[in-house]
């Protein structure tokens, strides 16, 4: 790491800290700080997370080992679509990618050539040896933390659908999706029949595979 992003990180990590901690003081303007704190770290992103179905199954059958092989594999065929549609891979947690898009549009183009490679992948696999990809896509005002971390509603959504609710080939977007996308070309959205509780909308898409 250079010492430049060295630097970065913890100035961010560092000033965020340090507002915090004022509004945990008796008689602080919390209304204040929270203005402060979103000026300085509020951008509206697109978010995805990805999840692997699967995961303890193949664990318990096959060992952690394999499971592992399977991870590195479905990184090595979603990064090129990664980058090809501009997003920053922001985090990596076992089975699951933290994913920021400029744009709702580019993150679900990116989710459908994740899910398009995935099959192509596939083809000559045996089960144990599949990548069966869920998807979790989000949009709307979130905190960045340099390239650290980010926090907001949005997030959160976006990581229960992709982690916890999607299956396997199914990309799951959140409502403030839906309008930033309408006039992407063959694709179709129906609402989720049991969504998260706390998800005010969410969405299933249909899509070209």
């Amino acid at each position: 790491m250079s010492y430049l992003k060295r630097v970065q990180a913890n100035s961010y990590q560092q000033r965020l800290e340090s507002l915090i901690s004022e509004r945990m003081q008796t008689g602080a303007d919390k209304a204040d700080i929270d203005a402060r704190i979103w000026d300085i770290f509020g951008e509206k992103w697109s978010i995805m997370f990805t999840d692997l179905s699967g995961f303890s199954r193949y664990v318990t059958e096959f060992g952690i080992i394999h499971f592992l092989q399977n991870i590195q594999e479905s990184q090595r065929i979603f990064e090129p679509c990664i980058e090809a549609n501009d997003g920053i891979l922001i985090k990596v947690e076992g089975d699951s990618l933290m994913v920021l898009f400029r744009h709702p549009s580019k993150a679900v183009k990116c989710a459908i050539a994740m899910q398009q490679a995935t099959k192509t992948y596939n083809i000559d696999k045996i089960e144990a040896e599949k990548i069966l990809l869920c998807v979790g896509i989000g949009y709307g005002d979130i905190l960045t933390i340099g390239d650290q971390d980010v926090f907001g509603e949005e997030v959160n959504a976006a990581s229960k659908l992709g982690e916890d609710t999607a299956k396997a080939w199914e990309i799951l977007v959140t409502g403030s999706v839906i309008p930033e996308i309408k006039e992407l070309p063959g694709i179709s959205f129906e609402p989720l029949e049991e969504g998260p509780a706390w998800v005010a909308e969410a969405y299933k898409l249909e899509y070209p595979l």
